[in-house]
């Protein structure tokens, strides 16, 4: 007899994958509130960011090497990560302004996500043997959804907040909240898949790989160059934003501007099947890196022209991330999938760490303007290294 999957599932898991992520930003939205607060340096906001970013990158390792989504219900690691995380991320709200413990907790939210993003890629992938490309698109959308949505909340929360927290502390809580209810969703309502199988053990034979097939490097290549700008970019949009609007504007704005990216990535989903993802990864990546290049001009530009560029430079900077997933996961040998898969997105985070760390220290000493186009090195890099697929002719799969 064959078994359908139950129609819940993708819903759940997207839910669930949109409320766990939302942790990632969350004190990014608010930082001007703690700012003024807790006197905390404008570099706060890099390093804050950087500590959520190292601490995935250590907890994506320790999963990996620990197997911890093998030896136990993936929907439950889920759930127990959602809940930690939820927790950690309102612990914010009772550490009195210190910022060795935000940072502390920061990196804790950062080490949980990766019981959250990577596990729920790994659930979906388990009921969608079939169709795989279009439900990635839709869960990556969701996380980039979920880190857009603290702007979106600190916008509805307004300048004074509630009538019992602080705006700030508002969002903080929401969030907490949300992530909670998404652990929930996923822990008691999504079963465990009948075709899960258990992963293989990480090696380090997987970093040989990286470099060494040609058509695996291009795809790894291609990706580092659009972390490089990735996440520098979210961190970037609020104060881009507040070149023009402050306050609810500037939120609002910011959250509409990276949530675009949704879009993207379920825009791209949709047109793999007639152009494939190396073509749909390498335009989405040709065009953020214009907007990079663009920047001076779009800065000085009427505010309808400006909103314009941003949004089409949110669309893009993320809507290449389901198709470069999928190309590495195609092209490395299934035997060490898993393995090429940890390596590449512990490199790629940490290669957004030092962007972040970069463009933070730079703000004081240089405009926007000059800065801006120098996200664009990592675009250029990563199509020139992608060069090998997008050569490749593509052959619709067929119906």
């Amino acid at each position: 007899m064959t078994q359908t999957v139950p129609r819940r599932v993708l819903p759940l898991i997207v839910l669930s994958q949109f409320a766990g992520t939302s942790l990632w930003f969350a004190v990014n939205a608010v930082m001007p509130d703690l700012q003024q607060a807790w006197g905390l340096p404008a570099t706060a906001v890099g390093t804050l960011t950087s500590a959520v970013q190292l601490g995935f990158v250590a907890g994506t390792l320790v999963f990996a090497l620990l197997m911890v989504a093998d030896k136990f219900s993936p929907s439950r690691v889920f759930m127990a990560c959602a809940l930690l995380g939820a927790l950690a991320n309102a612990a914010t709200l009772w550490i009195g302004g210190s910022f060795g413990l935000l940072l502390a907790l920061r990196f804790a939210v950062g080490f949980l996500l990766a019981g959250i993003y990577p596990v729920g890629m790994k659930i979906a992938a388990s009921w969608y043997r079939q169709g795989l490309g279009a439900a990635m698109g839709v869960l990556i959308g969701a996380l980039i959804l979920g880190t857009a949505l603290p702007h979106g909340l600190r916008a509805l929360v307004g300048e004074g907040g509630g009538s019992l927290l602080p705006s700030w502390q508002s969002v903080v809580l929401g969030v907490s909240l949300l992530a909670a209810a998404g652990g929930l969703l996923t822990g008691l309502f999504v079963p465990e898949s009948p075709w899960l199988q258990r992963g293989a053990r990480i090696t380090p034979a997987a970093l040989h790989l990286i470099w060494s097939d040609r058509k695996l490097r291009a795809s790894v290549f291609g990706y580092f160059g659009h972390m490089w700008e990735l996440y520098s970019y979210f961190v970037l949009v609020p104060l881009i934003v507040g070149l023009r609007w402050t306050g609810s504007a500037q939120s609002a704005a910011a959250f509409f501007i990276i949530a675009a990216g949704f879009i993207g990535c379920v825009g791209g989903g949709l047109l793999v099947r007639r152009w494939g993802s190396a073509r749909v990864a390498q335009r989405q990546l040709a065009i953020s890196g214009a907007c990079c290049l663009l920047a001076p001009l779009m800065l000085q530009a009427p505010d309808a022209l400006f909103l314009g560029w941003l949004l089409l430079w949110g669309l893009t900077v993320s809507g290449d991330s389901p198709q470069f997933s999928t190309l590495t996961a195609q092209n490395a040998p299934p035997a060490a999938v898993g393995s090429v898969l940890t390596f590449v997105n512990c490199i790629g985070f940490a290669i957004s760490v030092l962007s972040i760390e970069l463009f933070v220290a730079a703000l004081p000493h240089a405009s926007l303007a000059v800065l801006l186009p120098l996200l664009g090195l990592g675009p250029m890099v990563g199509l020139w290294m992608f060069r090998p697929l997008s050569r490749l002719p593509y052959r619709a799969p067929r119906s």
